[in-house]
């Protein structure tokens, strides 16, 4: 058995195949090695789908389902070198050890927050936490709805807006977000957007980049001179300014608001979480929009991201407003419960009419800082900003003293401070903070910033006071010639006089005991990997592995301000480099960037870097895009946001892009085209022969070829973008490389591009030696959510070459095992010549709509065995597209389709009319137990309980329960609320 196995399976075949073989002769080689942890069918396993498939090789198997055009060696992939998980462990210890842990004190919106335990260890690294996928399938998905109305509650009340959204990516393109609604409400379609001098650095970046694909006019200025500038008063859209401002400047906004409003514009506020605990928040003084980085409320700094950015709007706008929305509403039963609302405002409805192309949340994040509030309530939230102010103000009193100056004396956190009558220049400030191991802001020549947050301690005080003594040849203080401050330095009418938090979600969890087991009632609501398989198309819901996850939250890692000198992030530098480098082998591309953070922000980086390149060759009228009807959503409104008019691809009766279609528009838009953007394998499952004579009519009309990554998991090894003919590509680390989706992101979306493109990868404000013909920056951190990048170092590392390779095969024999028991129970929609679908595959449920069963019923059926549902409606209204990945064992691939086929029985009772048409197990699921235990006279169900809850045997000893029954979207939208229940609320219930 043992050679027939490695015959079949050839260097696939692992260890774990033959445990009970003999001592492998080689007794140094590592035992815990990562892809036999990692990919789910043992070799054995794997040996039996390919014989159900008919195959007596994994070579034969993959030669019929990706084409032999464009078949790669895998030499270059190989050569990434496998670690052990012990030893990527020593590695990683290694690389975390040459980062420099000095103090940072550089603020401009990042500062290091003190993750509470409770919360570092039962949220952010709990897999029931980190592991489910973005909550449109809400009966499964009710403990991230409430903690994320938590955070939208939080962002409301603290920032006196009327209602805010469950996260955006970070602060700087929230900004962009912003800036983008003022344009678009508009009535005018004014242009010019004045950004105040005191915006942050990187956020004024972004602005650049996303402003010149909506043509809007960026005016940096001190926003209260700007608007007497008669010429700019009749072409302003809107208007951005920050508070407290990067130089820690607190300003009264109120008139501004007013001018700004009487010219028809919106008020955008970037500001502060913990400032706006003692300030006068944004919606009691005229703000419009009001956003920032929810990040110092217990999200680690991480080398800049992932945070939570939050934004809220006055009511007026809550229908423009970008991103999810989670709402109020109730289930076929009348019991409240929480739902996406307002969908229809998505990307992927919109497509090319949409503003934004936000598809990823920070849920995890935005969790973790809901978390933080609900544990330290309004009074904690109160002490620690009083602390963080009154530290601040001790600093100020303390270097007076030494005669030094700030430039601001209205202020919450942040000082920026004359040097020079003191000592003389900033160099020797930032040469005595360099020896005490501090970063301070370096401003200019006589500036010198610095901004303090709730990880400051009194120890940390004095040590930050005595570099100013020494860089002024003062003596040194100790703590106890220090002294509390007698008042704020913040102007009695910017005081906040309002309350905050009344809900009494924020004021009954302030013990450990009580968060904990708050935190596991919310988890214990949702469906996560811990649990089943998430056969989620296209999303890729594999192992997000323990070993990978480890090195995030070390202190070396997880607390480094993103602008420090990279001479002190050398660990963090490797790191990048080697994930750039590894990401070209795979992609076989040149060049990287890392920073897009998220899938679509990915590909509108992409576009913008080709609209770059045709602009460096005098072809900036180039602006048409081609883009398939098959195309992911997010496609066509990230092309519009570039700046490009979208001109859609028709797609053939099997699933294929018709190139006949393509050639003519091609030919037809010659003059001005810019790029095609295709996703490969196809949207529909399946690997497209035509892809290179795609990719080539687009090159011989001048164009460009965007390859989105989404469906790289099927690629690994076996083909890529650069062979397909791409010159762009991005990947979701959240996807193929295993970073965790954490309930609805955080996501990364890296871009690979080919050498001519290279040049204009995206720059930063404090990104080192950046080329003259880089496009500016598309998020607020010059590498993104470096943290995260981590996971996906380790993932490659881990597997390395092979592992790598072999995991793509696994997923394309996955698929295709699970396409074959289906068939005969469903119609599969598309396949190739041969009959193969690639790592995915769609069925189609319309055959079932005459008999007054849609694809919400199949899907909420499912709950009911325990699985969370495959990707429904999309990319076809009528279909399931699923995708098992390469981590699922074959007994979880079986149960899965186990539960489908029993389903499509159920269905069939339906059809025959054994079981109603309007009351039956379709229609009437999810079964929660509430359901399941009503009494005899009220359960009028043609069908037993134990039908409903145990279908089949093995869900009598696992079994999860969805929290409530079906819930009602109509009414959730009707009747929106999008906050916590109140005191009044919660007693009148």
């Amino acid at each position: 058995m043992r050679s027939t196995v490695w015959r079949i399976l050839g260097p696939f075949a692992g260890r774990r195949a033959f445990a009970t073989a003999k001592t492998p002769s080689n007794i140094f080689a590592p035992l815990d090695t990562f892809p036999a942890r990692h990919i789910g069918p043992d070799a054995h396993e794997a040996a039996s789908m390919l014989k159900a498939l008919g195959f007596d090789s994994m070579d034969k198997f993959i030669g019929e389902a990706v084409p032999a055009k464009i078949r790669v060696s895998t030499d270059t992939v190989d050569s990434i070198q496998a670690f052990s998980e012990s030893e990527l462990n020593v590695r990683a210890k290694e690389l975390a050890g040459a980062n420099k842990p000095f103090k940072s004190y550089i603020g401009m919106g990042y500062h290091c927050a003190v993750v509470p335990p409770v919360i570092l260890r039962n949220v952010l690294e709990n897999p029931e936490w980190y592991t489910p996928y973005t909550p449109y399938q809400p009966e499964i998905a009710q403990g991230r709805l409430e903690s994320l109305v938590n955070f939208q509650t939080m962002v409301t009340s603290l920032t006196g807006m009327d209602i805010a959204n469950a996260s955006l990516l970070d602060e700087a393109t929230a900004a962009a977000e912003g800036m983008v609604m003022a344009f678009v409400s508009s009535a005018q379609k004014k242009r010019t957007f004045l950004v105040d001098s005191g915006v942050l650095p990187q956020t004024i970046a972004v602005l650049r980049t996303r402003a010149k694909g909506f043509g809007i006019n960026i005016v940096v200025r001190d926003v209260s001179a700007a608007l007497s500038d008669a010429a700019l008063q009749s072409d302003i859209c809107g208007v951005l300014v920050q508070y407290p401002d990067v130089d820690g400047t607190i300003r009264d906004f109120s008139d501004l608001a007013k001018s700004v409003h009487s010219l028809g514009g919106l008020v955008v506020c970037a500001t502060d979480l913990l400032a706006l605990t003692t300030l006068k928040p944004p919606g009691e003084w005229g703000a419009d929009i009001a956003l920032g980085n929810s990040a110092r409320f217990g999200v680690p700094a991480g080398y800049g991201g992932p945070h939570g950015a939050f934004f809220a709007v006055t009511d007026k706008l809550k229908r423009k407003m970008p991103g999810r929305l989670i709402g109020r509403s109730r289930d076929s039963t009348g019991k409240p419960a929480y739902r996406l609302a307002l969908q229809t405002r998505e990307q992927h409805i919109r497509r090319e009419k949409a503003t934004s192309n936000i598809c990823t949340s920070q849920a995890l994040l935005a969790n973790m800082a809901a978390m933080y509030a609900v544990y330290h309530g309004p009074t904690g939230l109160k002490q620690i900003a009083d602390k963080v102010h009154a530290f601040t103000q001790v600093l100020l009193n303390s270097i007076h003293s030494f005669g030094y100056t700030a430039t601001n004396d209205v202020f919450f956190d942040t000082l920026t401070i004359d040097v020079t009558s003191a000592a003389g220049s900033a160099d020797a400030v930032h040469a005595a903070a360099a020896a005490a191991s501090i970063n301070l802001r370096r401003v200019d020549d006589k500036l010198v910033g610095v901004t303090l947050d709730e990880s400051v301690t009194p120890a940390d005080l004095v040590a930050l006071i005595n570099v100013f003594a020494s860089a002024a040849s003062k003596g040194s203080v100790s703590l106890s010639g220090l002294s509390a401050p007698e008042s704020p330095a913040i102007p009695s009418a910017l005081e906040r006089t309002s309350g905050f938090l009344p809900h009494p979600v924020f004021n009954k969890h302030h013990s450990e005991t009580e968060m904990l087991r708050y935190i596991h009632h919310l988890a214990a609501k949702d469906i996560g990997l811990v649990h089943s398989m998430i056969p989620l198309g296209s999303c890729t819901m594999k192992l997000n592995s323990t070993s990978s996850m480890i090195p995030v939250t070390w202190p070396e890692f997880a607390a480094v301000h993103p602008f420090v000198p990279y001479d002190q992030v050398k660990g963090y530098q490797v790191v990048i480099k080697e994930l750039e480098e590894d990401l070209c082998k795979i992609t076989g591309f040149h060049s990287a960037s890392l920073q897009p953070n998220s899938g679509a922000a990915g590909e509108y980086a992409g576009l913008c870097v080709i609209r770059a390149y045709h602009e460096s060759r005098g072809e900036g009228d180039r602006d048409i895009c081609l883009i398939p009807l098959s195309a992911h959503g997010t496609n066509p409104a990230s092309a519009v946001m570039a700046g490009l008019k979208v001109v859609s691809v028709k797609v053939l009766a099997d699933g294929n892009l018709d190139l006949e279609d393509l050639k003519a528009k091609a030919e037809k838009h010659k003059d001005k085209l810019a790029a095609f953007m295709i996703t490969y394998p196809s949207t529909f499952g399946v690997f497209e022969h035509g892809v290179k004579d795609a990719c080539q009519i687009i090159h011989d009309n001048g164009g460009q070829v965007y390859l989105d990554g989404a469906n790289l998991n099927a690629q690994i090894g076996l083909t890529n973008p650069a062979t397909c003919g791409g010159d762009v590509c991005h990947m979701n680390l959240h996807k193929t490389f295993a970073i965790p989706h954490g309930g609805g992101g955080p996501g990364v979306g890296p871009i690979c591009v080919a050498e001519h493109l290279a040049p204009f990868l995206p720059s930063h404000p404090f990104m080192h030696d950046v080329g003259d013909k880089a496009i500016n920056a598309v998020s607020a951190a010059p590498f993104g959510s470096a943290a995260i990048h981590l996971i996906s170092w380790a993932y490659i590392k881990m597997l390395g070459g092979e592992g790598l390779v072999n995991s793509s095969k696994i997923a394309l024999l996955n698929a295709n095992y699970m396409a074959s028991r289906l068939s005969g129970h469903y119609t599969l929609r598309y396949k190739n010549e041969n009959g193969k679908v690639a790592h995915e595959l769609l069925i189609d449920l319309a055959e079932f709509e005459k008999h007054g069963l849609k694809v919400t019923d199949f899907a909420k059926r499912l709950q009911d065995y325990g699985f969370h549902p495959p990707t429904c409606s999309w990319p076809i209204s009528t279909c399931m597209l699923i995708e098992p990945t390469e981590s699922e064992t074959l007994e979880e691939i079986d149960r899965f389709c186990d539960a489908m086929i029993q389903i499509r029985k159920e269905a069939e009772d339906i059809i025959t009319g054994k079981q109603p048409k309007d009351n039956n197990l379709l229609r009437n699921a999810p079964h929660p137990t509430s359901v399941i235990a009503l009494s005899e006279e009220d359960w009028n169900r043609p069908y037993s309980r134990h039908t409903a809850a145990y279908p089949l045997p093995w869900l009598e000893e696992k079994k999860f329960w969805p929290t409530v029954s079906r819930i009602d979207d109509a009414y959730g939208d009707l009747n929106l609320i999008c906050d916590c229940p109140s005191v009044k609320e919660l007693a009148s219930a």
